[in-house]
């Protein structure tokens, strides 16, 4: 049986704890292109030309993710995140779901920006990015619980 993903079911982890008090985290693949323009050959009309090919250079991902403060974070909250961004080094970042045995990715990060927001009367928040450093150990598609689901009833097809 097919269902939705909630997204409360889904966690990011730095260095092996998850995000503390997370309320978001969103996983961007990125590609870099370059671009293919070359006259057409002469027995096409001139109109080909406007059409480009396109060639993937690079391969990267971004992870940015959005949480609140709490004083009692027992998980990776601000203060850890403000520790590992202070040491300028590469940390550990995986997304998983929650009940699942393996991440779909896992690798090295760096955290590129740390942002945290103390409104007046109401709750403090912090924002993280993250960039990849190097080719992920674990981008695995096939983990993910609905696909296995769908494939197993044969559904999909």
């Amino acid at each position: 049986m097919s269902g939705y993903v909630n997204g409360s079911d889904m966690l990011l982890y730095v260095d092996d704890l998850a995000m503390g008090h997370c309320s978001t985290h969103t996983t961007t693949m990125n590609s870099e292109t370059k671009e293919h323009t070359v006259k057409p050959v002469a027995t096409k009309a001139k109109g080909s030309v406007l059409w480009a090919g396109k060639t993937v250079t690079k391969n990267s991902i971004s992870i940015s993710g959005e949480g609140l403060i709490y004083d009692g974070e027992t998980e990776a909250g601000y203060k850890k995140m403000l520790a590992a961004w202070k040491q300028g080094k590469s940390i550990k970042a995986k997304c998983m779901e929650r009940e699942g045995k393996s991440p779909y990715l896992q690798g090295a990060f760096v955290i590129t920006s740390l942002e945290r927001t103390d409104p007046a009367n109401d709750d403090s928040t912090y924002k993280i990015s993250l960039e990849n450093d190097g080719e992920p150990e674990i981008l695995d598609e096939s983990v993910f619980t609905n696909d296995n689901v769908a494939a197993a009833a044969g559904e999909g097809k």
